[in-house]
């Protein structure tokens, strides 16, 4: 049975400190990474504490390894200074400042949209997973979730922690899983809906493209909203995007809005890379027998029809549902299901795309 952080979570809270709170109510809980039956966290305290905490430490430890499905435990005790002065306010939003068109990003080699015509269909999933599995693979990989309306990579990718801006202008982004990565869902609560309008939105979206961070990166991943609307038209005109990979099921009504999101790219001349057909099968757990639920084949039939690389098939399988809601994308665990993402990245790899 596979552990999930919220579980890990549960557990920690029965760790208790001198005033009488839990380590996990008291914010000192930091990257729980899940890899197997592995589990790891950072334990980050006051700089005043840390010499007190290493039997909360140890304890810690000791309760994780006796949890069911853990093999291995590991807490990492860390102590930091308290910030002399707080950090300046740093405000996302508002409308786009002036910006020639086509513009790259410092140090980045290589901008790819993952884009699909509507939404439902798995594009976030398919952005976290090919991002760990590229990292794997030795690349320098960034992923920045566009999708402001409704950001999920936070919860996929297992970070929550909001991004360090040290001048009020520049933005930190955060690690995961070996990927660099940045969404407008770190700077608000999980559960805050962001109500704004497209000046709003391609303000927010030029901040987090041009403001963070990167550093060198090979490729930078946006996972777009779905659909084809002010974000995909300001990130396709103002930034030298290098192409596109569009994420369709393989059923009629995906695939004849996906088709609308290639030919939005098509109009704005960017290239598109190829098709991702998600939710391709599914196999009973207990039966072992093949259903195409969503039907099957679509989306490779309309690579084929248009000439497009059709870059492979992702199955629809729970535990790719269940590693994203804990944190830890199924392509940096060894499961089997790994498989379909790490080919589509070596694909990608051997066309030299990347």
């Amino acid at each position: 049975m596979s552990i999930t952080t919220q579980q890990i979570q549960d557990e920690l809270k029965r760790i208790q400190l001198p005033d009488g709170s839990d380590i996990v109510s008291a914010d000192m809980v930091r990257a729980i990474t899940i890899t197997g039956g592995q589990v790891s966290f950072v334990l980050e305290v006051p700089a005043a504490l840390g010499a007190r905490m290493e039997p909360v430490r140890a304890a810690a430890e000791k309760l994780l390894a006796e949890m069911d499905g853990v093999s291995k435990a590991r807490v990492i005790l860390t102590a930091h200074e308290a910030p002399k002065a707080p950090p300046p306010n740093l405000k996302v939003g508002g409308h786009m400042k002036p910006q020639d068109d086509n513009q790259p990003i410092a140090g980045v080699s290589k901008i790819i949209a993952i884009g699909s015509g509507k939404g439902g269909v798995g594009k976030s999933t398919v952005s976290s997973n090919l991002a760990v599995a590229l990292a794997a693979m030795g690349k320098r990989v960034g992923l920045l979730d566009a999708d402001i309306h409704g950001p999920s990579q936070p919860r996929m990718m297992g970070v929550s922690k909001r991004p360090a801006s040290p001048d009020g202008k520049t933005i930190i982004p955060l690690q995961a899983h070996g990927v660099t990565m940045m969404s407008l869902g770190l700077m608000m609560q999980e559960d805050e809906a962001v109500i704004w309008r497209g000046p709003m939105l391609m303000g927010a979206l030029q901040q987090m493209l041009n403001q963070v961070e990167w550093g060198e990166l090979d490729v930078l991943l946006i996972d777009l909203p779905p659909g084809t609307g002010d974000v995909q038209l300001t990130l396709a005109q103002k930034t030298k995007v290098d192409g596109a990979i569009i994420v369709s099921t393989p059923q009629d009504v995906a695939l004849l809005d996906a088709r609308k999101a290639m030919n939005m790219f098509e109009r704005v001349k960017t290239p598109m890379l190829g098709m991702i057909e998600n939710m391709s099968s599914y196999h009973c757990p207990k039966c072992g027998h093949e259903a195409h639920i969503f039907g099957h084949g679509g989306a490779r039939d309309d690579a084929a029809r248009l000439g497009l690389p059709f870059l492979g098939e992702i199955p629809l399988e729970l535990d790719i549902r269940v590693a994203g809601d804990s944190g830890t994308p199924i392509a940096a665990t060894d499961s089997a299901v790994a498989g379909a993402y790490q080919e589509i990245a070596q694909g990608l790899i051997t066309a030299g795309v990347l």
